[in-house]
């Protein structure tokens, strides 16, 4: 199970600060990939980013409302299709 960040996200990059495990990032460039994404592999399910969220967008993969559901997939092809972890070197 792992944290998905939704549409909601606003770019406040509190989750980072908080995460044990630094799999959140700001995705880059911003005009192709606009959220923070959560590294489904990386992540330990320890929900510390959802309070920190101050826009309530992150949720346990299988809670993300039905009208985010879209997010969870881009999510995971940040990853596998985007930059992932490359994007903290642009």
């Amino acid at each position: 199970m792992t944290h998905v960040i939704t549409s909601i996200c606003v770019r406040d990059g509190a989750c980072t600060e908080v995460c044990p495990v630094e799999c959140i990032i700001p995705g880059q460039p911003e005009e192709e990939w606009p959220l923070y994404y959560i590294d489904p592999d990386t992540c330990i399910d320890c929900g510390a980013c959802v309070p920190e969220c101050p826009v309530d967008a992150i949720f346990p993969e299988d809670e993300v409302p039905d009208e985010y559901t879209k997010d969870i997939g881009k999510n995971v092809a940040f990853f596998t299709d985007g930059p992932g972890y490359d994007a903290l070197d642009m």
